[in-house]
This record gives C-alpha cells, sequence and structure tokens, in this order.
C-alpha cells in the first residue's frame, strides 16, 4: 500500500473514484474543489493498493498542520469496500506521507454518518485509537424522511399562511437577485457575508446542476425567501437560507422549507445545517428550536486533532 500526491493528471481516476465510493461527495470532486485552489496548499493524497485506488483524502497545509479540509464543510478517508483494518493502515500510511513532508498536526473533519451511502466510520476508531482529540463538535439538524420528527403546529400555520399570500415555491436561476438577499440578511443580522461569491456560486451550480440548485418564494416577481440546495446522494442540505421583512410576515420561510420537505428531491435526509458558534461551544437556541420544529433532531459534526505525527 501507497499514498502518491494528488496531481490534475489524476483528475478523471480521482472523481470516478469518489463518485461511486460509499462516502464520496461532489464536494470532493476536483470540479468544486479547484474553484478555490488559489486559497490552499493543497496535500490531498491517493492510496494506491498493488497500482489501483484504494482511497483518497482532500487535503491542505498551512505550515506543520494538515486539513481535511478547510475549504470544505468536512473531509475525511474516501473509500470503497476498504474494511476496518484496511482503513487503518492507509490512514496510518498518510500520516506517514504527511510526518515525512514535516507536518506535526492533523485535524480531520469527519463526515457526518447521514453523508453515507453505505456505513463507513471505520475512520473514527481509526482516530480512537491513534489518541485524537475531539476538539469541536457541532449540531447539525436533520429530517429523515423515512421516519421524521413531530411538526410543530407554528410552522405548519406558518406554511399555510405563505400559500394563502399566493407565493410561488419553484427553483429558480436567479442567483444575482438572491444573493443581493442573502447578503444584505448576513450583514444586518450576524455581521457576516456569504462564503462563495455570486460569481462562484453560478459557476459551481452550471458545473453540478443536479447538486447545487436554488430554490425561491416569490410574489409578483420578488424574491421573498430562498434557499441553496446542496444535494448528495443520501442528503439534500440547506446551504444558504434568507429571507427578507416581507417574507417574514408571510410565512415565506416556513412554506418554502415545507415545499422542499415534502418534495423530498430522492434524499433520504433533509439537512438544514449547524446552529453553533465559537467552535461548537455556544448553540443558537432560537435557530436550533426553529430547525427541529419541522420535525428534525440533531446530527454531530466532529472535528478531530491528531498531535505528534
Amino acid at each position: 500500500m501507497e499514498t502518491v500526491p494528488y496531481s490534475p493528471a489524476m483528475i478523471e481516476s480521482w472523481n470516478g473514484f469518489n463518485h461511486t465510493a460509499r462516502n464520496g461527495h461532489f464536494m470532493f470532486d476536483r470540479g468544486y474543489m479547484d474553484y478555490h485552489a488559489d486559497r490552499f496548499e493543497d496535500a490531498s493524497l491517493v492510496v494506491l493498493d498493488e497500482g489501483r485506488i484504494a482511497g483518497l483524502i482532500a487535503a491542505n497545509r498551512q505550515g506543520e498542520v494538515i486539513y481535511s479540509h478547510q475549504g470544505l464543510t468536512f473531509g475525511g478517508l474516501v473509500s470503497e469496500t476498504a474494511g476496518t483494518a484496511e482503513v487503518m493502515r492507509m490512514l496510518d500510511a498518510c500520516v506517514l506521507t504527511w510526518k515525512a513532508q514535516g507536518v506535526r498536526q492533523l485535524i480531520y473533519k469527519a463526515l457526518p454518518w447521514i453523508y453515507h451511502r453505505r456505513p463507513a466510520q471505520e475512520d473514527l476508531y481509526w482516530l480512537f485509537r491513534r489518541d485524537a482529540q475531539l476538539i469541536r463538535r457541532d449540531i447539525t439538524t436533520a429530517i429523515d424522511l423515512r421516519s421524521p420528527g413531530r411538526r410543530s403546529g407554528q410552522r405548519e400555520r406558518g406554511g399555510r399562511k405563505a400559500e394563502k399570500a399566493g407565493l410561488v415555491f419553484a427553483r429558480s436561476d436567479r442567483w444575482r437577485d438572491f444573493w443581493g438577499l442573502l447578503t444584505r440578511v448576513l450583514s444586518a443580522r450576524h455581521g457576516a457575508e456569504p462564503v462563495h461569491s455570486v460569481a462562484e456560486i453560478e459557476r459551481l451550480a452550471a458545473a453540478f446542476p443536479d447538486s447545487i440548485r436554488l430554490e425561491t418564494a416569490e410574489r409578483d416577481g420578488s424574491i421573498l425567501a430562498g434557499v441553496v440546495m446542496f444535494e448528495s446522494a443520501q442528503v439534500a442540505h440547506a446551504q444558504y437560507i434568507a429571507v427578507g421583512g416581507e417574507g417574514r410576515t408571510l410565512g415565506a420561510l416556513d412554506g418554502l422549507f415545507l415545499h422542499l420537505i415534502r418534495a423530498g428531491a430522492g434524499s433520504r435526509f433533509f439537512d438544514f445545517g449547524i446552529s453553533n458558534t465559537d467552535q461548537g461551544y455556544t448553540l443558537n437556541e432560537g435557530l436550533v428550536g426553529q430547525k427541529e420544529a419541522f420535525g428534525g433532531s440533531a446530527v454531530a459534526h466532529d472535528f478531530y486533532r491528531l498531535d505528534a505525527l
């Protein structure tokens, strides 16, 4: 078993393996990752077993630290048929490669289990065996559409209010209009701005039309609320959410979420995203309560640190 650094010449084999892997994700596709390649020093590795790809890991380096990956929501080793012992050997091989390059620490962002096509938590056992420290735990709120939790009457009333007001819920290509709303909302409520620029999200949506889409609630040609959905094999994830003042009055976000949840979009889980700040130590109780009121419950998103490689 050996590791080789990722190079652009491997793009087809990397993407092909990621596409069929049990824990692959479109965000690990090089077409997605490379939009911000200029911001990170790539340290991704491909693990080979008798010349064939057995696993791959998206990673970047910052000084003496490896991250998996700072430009992605989550990461970790991607594999297909490997068992527990093989995954441990693959991750050990990756660590030895990075150590030989002068790396002293690994920050590992584990893929939440709802994103697995089949169970693939061997990496968590490896982290335990190598005495990695849990340094952050975020809570994302997800609905299992096969067995949803109870929905609150308030959310149902909000949905009916939106329908009564004549709001139209549909997929949209009005990215720039929505980005204006999103930017204003993030600035006013959180003093923040979107991670992606409108040019970046338009480019990514064009490259991954089956995985990235904009859903809006509109009335009389105006976008009152919108959600950017990141769709993977198992999960429909709300990546960006925004609602304006008129939309809040008319229940636009309630109506839009209920529309999306009922549609299902072929996924097993509907994921609202995290409700944490301060490296997981602060929980926005109002925000998480709103998400849970749609029938969602908690899924942990864990970050580990492995020292002294």
